[in-house]
């Protein structure tokens, strides 16, 4: 039963993960942007660690309280659409020199995107509560754990392999133009989903 749990939480969240959004695009294009690895590892493990809360607020029931408090839920969509507006134009402001790698996010930046897109996306939020804290309901005790930590750990694999795969694309394109689009396709997504939201919230 322990170990259906935990290949149900790692099947779960990498339904969750997968898809191309806000958060995904950001890791990615810091692994490609940043002049080693270990640069993007700011922006990595603040998006682990914020997954990493929202999955166990989500499991203890937590964040559903919050999302039903309608001044709170306002409030979460204001400040998302605000901070999520700031980082697109950041993003597509950022240049690149003829032959040369764009410019890098310092740490404090990459700390303070990375917890916009995690903690400031209300339908990041809701597919957390809505998908593994309703699951999260089938299972108790240990079988509960277990569920929990896969769906935790396939968050902190899969940002680090992002970062990865974004340095190993600008390995091959050592003159960064890849990584540019990237940044310029970014911002067009974060901006279409501030629209989305703005239509949807208002």
């Amino acid at each position: 039963m322990m170990i259906e749990a935990f290949i149900h939480g790692v099947l779960l969240a990498l339904g969750l993960i997968l898809p191309l959004g806000v958060q995904n695009v950001f890791i990615f294009n810091q692994g490609g942007s940043q002049p080693a690895l270990k640069k993007a590892f700011p922006s990595v493990i603040t998006a682990s660690v914020c997954d990493t809360v929202l999955i166990l607020t989500s499991v203890l029931g937590l964040s559903i309280l919050l999302l039903q408090v309608p001044f709170l839920k306002t409030v979460l969509y204001g400040c998302g659409i605000i901070f999520l507006a700031y980082m697109g134009w950041t993003i597509w402001q950022t240049k690149q020199q003829e032959n040369e790698k764009i410019e890098a996010l310092s740490s404090k930046k990459q700390i303070s995107f990375a917890l916009s897109v995690s903690l400031l996306n209300p339908h990041a939020l809701l597919d957390t509560v809505g998908v593994i804290g309703s699951n999260s309901l089938l299972y108790s005790g240990e079988t509960k754990i277990w569920f929990t930590l896969a769906a935790i750990l396939v968050s902190w694999v899969w940002f680090f392999f992002l970062a990865f795969a974004g340095r190993f694309v600008q390995t091959i394109d050592s003159s960064g133009k890849t990584v540019y689009l990237l940044n310029k396709s970014a911002a067009l997504i974060i901006w279409g989903i501030v629209i989305y939201m703005i239509i949807h919230s208002f």
